[in-house]
């Protein structure tokens, strides 16, 4: 009996495998197991190469793992893709429809199982996904009954006769696996979970609860993998509390929406990737010099242009900190687990309003799209903070003169009103302006202005909720690794094994990257004699943001740019080398 192990499925793209997927992973989180799942995927509508790989744990895990203890096979192209990561004593169940064979000198015990065939004398081939996870079920020993619940939710419309056909395909599975493994089958049975309740979720959905429960009330957006899941959530639930989203005809009116209606006092958040960015810059800059509040979410995907749309990659931070022209105050907050995402994504709300300016809630595909287990969400956590806002203030009569919107304040953050409040008149315009907002190239006001909109982030690090996520026991430490977004799970998991190797390894995961958070890093650079930045790029972009902010930082970089994530091994034996 095992604690953990780690599970693909794989086929051509259109054939199942995100189903087969999600009801083995649904049925065992709502036995109690802990999940994380990264889904491969082509950027094809239907055909190319696909996989799940979902690890399933005892304990609670935060990456996919190095190995593979169970491969389930559609295609022939699967088991040749694949079959590297499985571990000795591992097993291949594939479907014996296309005469399955494993590659000369490969590991592990093939196991060719019907899918097909028995799916098709139960009714219909669609099946063969669940004859699969049956089959599944047995080599994990669990009962084939654990599925019932999640197969009545999924086929309960279409029938019950629907659901015991689909529930006697896991059970044939099972049974044509039992009797064909043997007593092999004892080797990879999962240990029993806990059967505590928690959540299994995408990032993206994560970002679309917290932006609901942060008081968001409309989404104005354009369809952009890996960003879409975001749109369709909220599609579904902002009505039923008073809201809407509208798919817009393209990136620059999402954007220009999204601060027309923040202009108007309606919490509002648009969501892309790299390429959808790219188009907001300038309305970005105009929300940044109108000091109108925007939540901006981009799920880094492979770039540049197009790219690999379907790819994990971390290349969007240079352009989210420095891609608008000119220089606006802009807030970059970098989630990197689907909880944070959660409680980020609420807090942008409150930031924005706060400041007075653009947020960039800033993910990756992986963590966008990669499932995890959720403890569950604490909303009494959550606040609606809307800064110099009030919405029932009696403004005073200022005969016939402007009210000060854009005016000059110690604190660098200007009084703001909305449209209809009385004597709260005053002009917007994307030109530089005056306290009242009237055009003006005066220069001491172009100075004033600038300075006001430039200093008024300079105490954020200070109020954001732990701006760098540290696990760092080691008073002095051989290394500290440091990333941002999805790679903390991944860096967590080989701390252990620096420990049984005898180095002091800390942890530092930057969850503000701008404005940077100087005081808080700095820190625990000091105390390490070598300092590794591991990130999803080419070009090492975090290493040099950290550069250009902490002093004589002497940083190694581990780069990783093939539309992949991190695997553990890579991090700890690239870290073991610089050591």
């Amino acid at each position: 009996m095992i604690n953990q192990l780690s599970w693909k499925v794989g086929g051509q793209q259109g054939e199942g495998i995100e189903s087969t997927g999600e009801i083995f992973a649904i049925a065992l989180n709502r036995l109690g197991y802990y999940l994380y799942g990264y889904r491969h995927f082509s950027s094809r509508i239907k055909g190319g190469h696909t996989n799940n790989k979902i690890r399933v744990s005892t304990h609670a895990i935060n990456s996919i793992s190095d190995d593979l203890d169970i491969l389930v096979a559609f295609d022939q192209e699967t088991i040749d893709v694949n079959i590297h990561e499985l571990r000795d004593g591992g097993v291949v169940i594939a479907d014996s429809k296309f005469s399955p064979k494993l590659p000369e000198g490969s590991k592990g015990t093939l196991y060719a199982v019907p899918f097909t065939d028995i799916a098709s004398e139960l009714g219909t081939s669609l099946m063969k996904n669940m004859v699969a996870v049956g089959a599944s079920s047995a080599i994990l020993g669990l009962d084939p009954n654990a599925y019932r619940e999640v197969v009545e939710e999924i086929f309960s419309r279409k029938g019950s006769s629907v659901v015991e056909k689909n529930m006697e395909a896991i059970k044939q599975g099972a049974s044509y696996l039992v009797e064909a493994a043997g007593e092999q089958i004892l080797s990879l049975e999962l240990g029993k979970a806990d059967g505590k309740k928690r959540m299994f979720m995408i990032g993206n959905h994560a970002i679309a609860m917290g932006a609901l429960a942060g008081g968001a009330r409309f989404m104005p957006a354009y369809p952009i993998t890996p960003a879409s899941e975001i749109m369709e959530y909220l599609t579904k639930r902002l009505p039923e509390f008073g809201g809407t989203v509208i798919q817009t005809e393209d990136e620059i009116s999402a954007c220009t929406m999204a601060i027309g209606a923040n202009y108007a006092g309606v919490r509002t958040l648009t969501a892309s990737a790299g390429p959808g960015l790219s188009l907001m810059m300038e309305a970005i800059g105009l929300a940044g010099i109108t000091e109108i509040p925007l939540v901006i979410v981009n799920t880094q995907r492979g770039g540049p242009s197009t790219g690999l749309p379907t790819k994990q990659e971390q290349s969007d931070l240079m352009a989210m900190i420095y891609g608008t022209h000119g220089e606006i105050p802009k807030v970059v907050i970098a989630p990197s687990t689907v909880e944070e995402a959660f409680y980020d994504s609420a807090e942008a709300f409150n930031i924005a309003e706060e400041y007075q300016c653009p947020v960039i809630l800033l993910t990756d595909l992986a963590l966008s799209l990669g499932k995890q287990t959720v403890e569950p969400l604490n909303y009494d956590r959550l606040q609606i903070r809307r800064g110099k806002l009030d919405l029932n203030a009696e403004l005073p009569d200022l005969n016939g003169e402007y009210f000060k919107r854009y005016e000059v304040t110690e604190d660098g953050i200007s009084p703001r009103v909305i449209p209809g409040m009385k004597n709260g008149i005053h002009h917007v315009t994307g030109v530089e302006h005056n306290e009242q907002g009237k055009p003006s190239e005066d220069p001491t006001n172009r100075i004033n202005q600038m300075n006001k909109r430039l200093t008024k982030l300079n105490t954020l690090h200070k109020h954001f909720p732990n701006p760098i996520f540290a696990n760092a026991p080691h008073e002095e430490a051989d290394l500290l690794v440091i990333g941002f977004n999805s790679t903390r799970g991944t860096i967590e998991e080989i701390l252990p094994r620096f420990e049984k190797d005898g180095l002091k390894v800390n942890h530092a995961q930057v969850r503000l990257l701008h404005p940077f958070p100087v005081d808080e890093l700095k820190p625990l650079m000091d105390k390490a004699k070598k300092v590794v930045v591991v990130e999803n790029n080419a070009t090492g972009q975090l290493a040099q943001i950290i550069k250009m902010n902490v002093s004589n930082a002497k940083l190694e970089n581990i780069l990783k740019f093939d539309g992949n994530p991190f695997l553990p091994s890579e991090i700890y034996n690239q870290c073991k080398e610089l050591l």
